[in-house]
């Protein structure tokens, strides 16, 4: 049963590990433009809308076009921030070896 218990052991260690990283994720923050920089978009690397910003004068532009940009900057932080996320989770989780589960 010596076994068990470092694979446990092992686990908790991942799991702390992992909460720990999810707390420094959300405190970082990655900063996206569009639109020639007339809208700013910031998310944390949790995936959380933190911030947008939009250039009054871009607001005089058409509807249609306001609504691609700031969708455009929105997805592309998203994405920044999803790769960020997983490449931070690969390397604290592939840290720990857990045989006979992966």
């Amino acid at each position: 049963m010596a076994g068990v218990g470092k694979l446990l052991k092992t686990a908790q260690k991942m799991q702390r590990s992992v909460e720990a990283l999810q707390i420094q994720l959300e405190a970082r923050e990655i900063e996206v433009t569009a639109g020639g920089g007339a809208v700013r978009v910031r998310v944390n690397a949790a995936g959380k809308l933190i911030g947008l910003s939009l250039e009054p004068e871009f607001m005089n532009e058409g509807t249609r076009l306001v609504s691609d940009v700031i969708l455009a900057a929105i997805q592309d932080a998203m994405r920044q921030a999803k790769e960020l996320h997983d490449s931070e989770m690969e390397k604290v989780t592939s840290a720990f070896q857990m045989p006979g589960l992966f």
